[in-house]
């Protein structure tokens, strides 16, 4: 998928026509595949905390005057309906439904108008987070708490730019167990994708395949009085009209 990304729009526009041809003949029973995450490995994963007004202030957080910008790590993605694997240490174990930027081509130093312009398109991605090393240690640790093994759930597919309009716009919801915990829009956020972006490209130069995780609505477990965490055999969906459904289990 990222060699894909780097080919240009002229490539996804080819992939586009070919798939409009599709007849009966080209596709399988479902019982013969499953699905991935649409990039398994990406070169880059960067997350911005705090990113949305509710979420600050369910958490008594003041509002950031630039991003709060973190690493998770690519070993930490999974697909849809993989599970999402709890360390025996871990015991604080949240979800956050985000929507995720996926880079299209080279973004270095640019601008807003400039970077949404190399966007490819637009994913869900589960901030899976060990709260207990984001929070109750000195000092927090924050990349680790976010990058252990099966952390970063990922899908369940690349919705491409022409489909997605406005991604400031978009609702996006969690259940946990079919109890619906976040339901928000990305109208919410504090610094919207393309500013995001353009901020980060002043430092790190995006490539293509390179994932953005733009926050999260208010509605996460740590901020719940009391706290509610995920357990073992929690079933953890995320959904957004415009991309679709992730679905994951705790194991």
């Amino acid at each position: 998928m990222i060699e894909l990304l780097g080919l240009g729009e002229t490539a996804l526009r080819q992939l586009g026509f070919v798939a409009a041809q599709a007849d009966s003949r080209c596709f399988l029973d479902q019982s013969a595949w499953r699905i991935i995450a649409p990039l398994p490995n990406p070169g880059k994963i960067i997350g911005v905390g705090r990113n949305y007004g509710a979420h600050s202030q369910e958490g008594g957080m003041a509002r950031q005057e630039e991003p709060r910008l973190f690493v998770k790590l690519s070993s930490s993605v999974i697909g849809p309906g993989e599970h999402i694997v709890s360390p025996a240490s871990v015991h604080k174990l949240d979800w956050e439904v985000e929507l995720a930027a996926v880079v299209g081509s080279v973004m270095r130093n640019m601008s807003v108008s400039e970077c949404m312009q190399r966007v490819a398109g637009y994913t869900l991605l589960n901030d899976i987070s060990a709260r207990e090393f984001q929070f109750d240690v000195t000092p927090p640790q924050t990349t680790f708490a976010k990058s252990m093994d099966t952390f970063t759930p990922l899908g369940p597919c690349i919705v491409t730019c022409d489909e997605i309009s406005d991604p400031g716009n978009l609702d996006l919801k969690c259940w946990v167990n079919d109890e619906l915990v976040q339901d928000g829009s990305t109208s919410d956020m504090i610094f919207p994708v393309g500013y995001i972006l353009s901020y980060i490209s002043r430092f790190i130069t995006l490539d293509p395949g390179d994932v953005i995780a733009t926050g999260t609505p208010a509605g996460v477990g740590h901020f719940m009085k009391p706290p509610r965490y995920l357990q073992s055999g929690d079933r953890v969906r995320l959904f957004c009209p415009a991309i679709g459904e992730l679905h994951n289990t705790v194991e």
